[in-house]
């Protein structure tokens, strides 16, 4: 059975707490989950850095794209989703994945101009939802 939960409102981050650390392994030499690790370096960086401020951190087990690890789900009311994935969880994969939202937070829609992506999320897009009530024309 789903518990659902209330979340904060406005653009967030979702980040899978049960994803697997790399696609050979479940844990890492820790026994740490990638996802929680990831979740962990996120809630970190957004706390630390006052440039994340319109962007809050949430997590939950399971996205359910298990084909892939370390996955997060960008979404804000009105605008485009992202699922991003297949990240080494730290330091580095936080600040481009806070980098990004910070410019999706500022966007009408949600899209962001290519030239202006972080370098640590080009290839780590896995899916694009429509906000509810559209679809992308």
């Amino acid at each position: 059975m789903v518990t659902l939960r209330p979340a904060a409102p406005g653009t967030s981050v979702v980040a899978c707490n049960t994803c697997r650390h790399s696609a050979e392994a479940r844990e890492d030499g820790a026994g740490a989950r990638g996802g929680a690790r990831l979740a962990a370096a996120l809630r970190a960086l957004q706390a630390s850095d006052p440039a994340y401020a319109a962007v809050s951190v949430e997590e939950m087990p399971c996205l359910f794209a298990c084909g892939d690890f370390c996955t997060v789900h960008l979404r804000a009311p009105g605008k485009v989703g992202y699922v991003l994935g297949r990240f080494a969880p730290g330091d580095d994969a936080a600040r481009a994945i806070l980098d990004y939202a910070a410019r999706y937070a500022a966007s009408e829609t949600g899209q962001v101009p290519f030239n202006e992506w972080p370098a640590g999320v080009k290839g780590h897009f896995l899916t694009r939802t429509p906000p509810e009530g559209f679809v992308v024309a």
